[in-house]
């Protein structure tokens, strides 16, 4: 009968200003404006009855608050069994959407506001990729990007047997993997998987940003295919993702220094890596007529798997014993953050030995609990999440494991930042149950929900950044395999399994939440929305307005400013907010107590195609009661002056 697909997009951007940024968890991270806006795209898929839904958002991370949210808003024929929600992982989004309070520590508590927004984006593409399901080809082939990561943990990753060190020969992963949708001869949608961590934006930078993976989707569908992400109706002539795998220890901070490498800075670095990215993408898209065509139908299981107490088969554990994990518990060097990507604001630990707290794991705590030493040792221990969840859910333990099956194509999808070794012992672990080859298994990380890093049990042993955030344990590899063999055998013999008992919906719990900001106030002597300054040299203007907050409205599907110029006798734009050639800076300013005053500056860096002819920049705001539109002076582009 063959597929049918449809892709859709939407605009998922959050709150701009003064909210915590999720990802390098540094509590003065708070975000000051806007670089990039964030986008979810998904893919409906339909064969027969069967269906499923691929949404890649650019995220930091999904929680099981969006996805619980999103499934409820959906067709019912639409499950949790057959939607995958999964994030870039750009570490420049807004935070604050998850019902428990580990990622919540640096946003003031539960943001409704960006929650929402999250949701109804995602809701909105999946809507219309279902609407937009029509007959379609789906091809599927692989090459290699060799220049856009590098491995930050290598001594972990040096401890891994030969057999698996020697498919990475660079210590890093280079498979670049597309999938793509045409109707009638023609690409109409990409998804393309690649391992590298979204943060090219370091931990200094305090504007929204989707980072290098969402730079690729923007220039592919704006930059080369002309997709004015804002016009009503409009139909997207390609849909692009650049979706996340096994990047849990790949870079792209090439140089092993945050917002280092290829150049020394964070801006042309995300547009360089995610520009390569593209070009692997583009290559591979280039050769389609070569690529492998999909069929066989679609497929999909799940189960939901209490990590913090799985028992592991000698089959799995790979030293022939049997192993349990445990409750999940970060180790202090958890705390210090990746460093070659952006130490974290825990000045109580160090990124390789914490005496303190190595002699009262060693020596008090492993001795008194055998239980943990069996499945935890040697890792430094930090914070009891089992015993913090009595008190406020606090981190997740029940976490879905999900296999979907496109035609010969299989994902492994898992809530996990999961290392390259890691990640090609859990493609030959449904590979072999399967009955299919490596290359045909791709996980895909950072998907339905979030349980941290999982490393391969001789990773673990170094206790880097990645091990110690391995919460369930030195077992916790075989234990996902474990549950993938069990996936993949019963798709394999046509069988469906019990997903077991899911984590608790968290929605209808009293959450804390920031104060709302006080109204906005007039600055003295001027009004808002007034023109503040004017700079203008043929290259970059940088127009700043007396603002309000963005609170207010954070103008999901919208802009807060254009770029517009003048045909005739109307004014057309030509860039916005959603694009890379402008941002937006927003700074608060000293006011009374009782009102919230602030300017923002907004650049435009003049892409060099652009035409000759006289702008201008419009800014719109919110006061909470009344909308507004602010205008900058005109100004001339080619003639060399300002009017």
């Amino acid at each position: 009968m063959g597929y049918l697909a449809g892709r859709g997009i939407a605009d998922i951007t959050g709150e701009i200003a003064e909210c915590g940024l999720l990802g390098y968890g540094l509590p003065e991270q708070q975000a000051a404006g806007l670089h990039t806006r964030l986008r979810a795209r998904a893919f409906a898929l339909a064969d027969g009855e069967r269906r499923m839904l691929l949404v890649i958002c650019d995220l930091p991370l999904v929680f099981s608050s969006v996805t619980q949210a999103v499934l409820r808003r959906l067709p019912a024929v639409y499950t949790e069994a057959n939607v995958v929600i999964s994030a870039t992982h750009t570490h420049c989004g807004p935070g604050g959407y998850s019902h428990h309070a580990v990622y919540n520590g640096t946003t003031g508590g539960f943001r409704p506001q960006t929650f929402r927004a999250i949701v109804d984006g995602i809701v909105e593409a999946a809507r219309r990729a279902i609407a937009d399901l029509r007959p379609a080809t789906l091809r599927l082939n692989r090459g290699e990007l060799h220049d856009a990561s590098v491995n930050r943990s290598r001594r972990a990753f040096e401890r891994n047997p030969s057999a698996d060190k020697a498919a990475f020969p660079d210590a890093v992963d280079p498979a670049t993997t597309l999938l793509t949708i045409e109707r009638d001869g023609l690409p109409v949608a990409l998804i393309d998987w690649f391992a590298v961590h979204n943060t090219s934006m370091t931990n200094r930078n305090r504007l929204v940003s989707a980072d290098n993976k969402g730079y690729a989707a923007y220039h592919w569908e704006r930059e080369v295919s002309g997709f004015d992400y804002l016009a009503e109706d409009a139909e997207p002539a390609l849909v692009t993702a650049f979706a996340q795998t096994n990047a849990g220890d790949m870079s792209p901070n090439l140089n092993l220094r945050p917002g280092s490498g290829p150049t020394e800075d964070e801006f042309e670095n995300t547009r360089i890596i995610g520009t390569r990215q593209y070009e692997a993408a583009a290559k591979l898209l280039a050769g389609r007529e070569n690529a492998e065509v999909l069929d066989g139908g679609l497929d999909h299981r799940l189960v939901h798997v209490d990590m913090a107490d799985v028992r592991v088969s000698p089959r799995f554990s790979g030293d022939g014993l049997p192993h349990r994990t445990s409750h999940a518990v970060p180790g202090a060097t958890a705390f210090a953050g990746a460093l070659p990507d952006g130490p974290t604001g825990w000045r109580f630990v160090h990124p390789e030995i914490n005496p303190f707290l190595d002699t009262v794991s060693r020596d008090g705590i492993y001795r008194l609990a055998r239980r943990l030493r069996e499945t935890q040792a040697p890792k430094t221990l930090a914070a009891p999440i089992s015993l913090l969840n009595r008190i406020v859910p606090f981190g997740q333990e029940i976490l879905p494991i999900q296999l979907l099956r496109i035609g010969s194509l299989y994902l492994l999808c898992l809530p996990f930042e999961v290392t390259i070794v890691a990640g090609l012992r859990l493609r030959r672990t449904v590979a072999e149950a399967s009955g299919t080859d490596p290359d045909h298994v791709i996980v895909m990380g950072y998907a339905n929900a979030y349980g941290h890093y999982v490393t391969t049990p001789e990773e673990y042993d170094a206790q880097m950044y990645e091990g110690a955030s391995t919460l369930f344990g030195r077992w916790q590899l075989p234990a996902l395999q474990q549950n993938a063999a069990r996936l993949a055998t019963a798709m394999r013999e046509g069988r469906q399994i019990a997903p077991g008992r899911a984590a608790p919906d968290l929605s209808a719990r009293h959450r804390r939440q920031p104060t709302p900001p006080r109204a906005d106030g007039r600055p003295p002597t001027v009004d808002i929305g007034e023109e503040l300054s004017f700079a203008w040299d043929e290259k970059t203007l940088a127009v700043e307005f007396a603002a309000v907050h963005p609170f207010h409205d954070p103008r999901r599907g919208g802009t807060y400013y254009e770029i517009q110029r003048r045909e005739g006798l109307y004014w057309h734009r030509i860039a916005d907010d959603g694009d890379w050639s402008t941002r937006m800076r927003w700074t608060r300013l000293p006011s009374p107590h009782d009102t919230t005053l602030s300017k923002v500056r907004i650049e435009w860096r003049v892409p060099p195609e652009t035409p000759r002819g006289r702008y201008r920049l419009v800014y719109r705001g919110d006061t909470g009661q009344v909308a507004f539109e602010a205008r900058s002076r005109e100004f001339d582009l080619g003639a060399g002056e300002e009017l």
